[in-house]
């Protein structure tokens, strides 16, 4: 069991960053320009831009980092922000 600050619920350490990706919110859909503001190895959290962010889509890094392309499922939103978990690959 991973030892929490206090009211800490992430499980894996959070650096903060400011890079542009690009999330794939469907088949059919182009992708959209996101602001990622915050990484780790399990997740990222970014600004979404005034679209509508899907419970489950594809997030597509630039560069090398803790994250990872692949899939994501929202675990938060708080307006345009989004906190996602990876779930997989694409």
């Amino acid at each position: 069991m991973h030892s929490l600050k206090h009211g800490e619920r992430r499980e894996a350490s959070r650096s903060p960053l400011a890079r542009l990706a690009k999330i794939q919110c469907g088949i059919d859909a182009p992708p959209c320009y996101c602001l990622i503001t915050d990484i780790s190895n399990g997740g990222v959290r970014f600004t979404a831009n005034g679209y509508v962010v899907p419970d489950e889509f594809v997030l597509l890094l630039s560069g090398d980092g803790p994250a990872r392309d692949g899939a994501y499922r929202v675990i938060w939103r708080l307006g345009d922000e989004v906190g996602a978990k990876y779930i997989g690959s694409k």
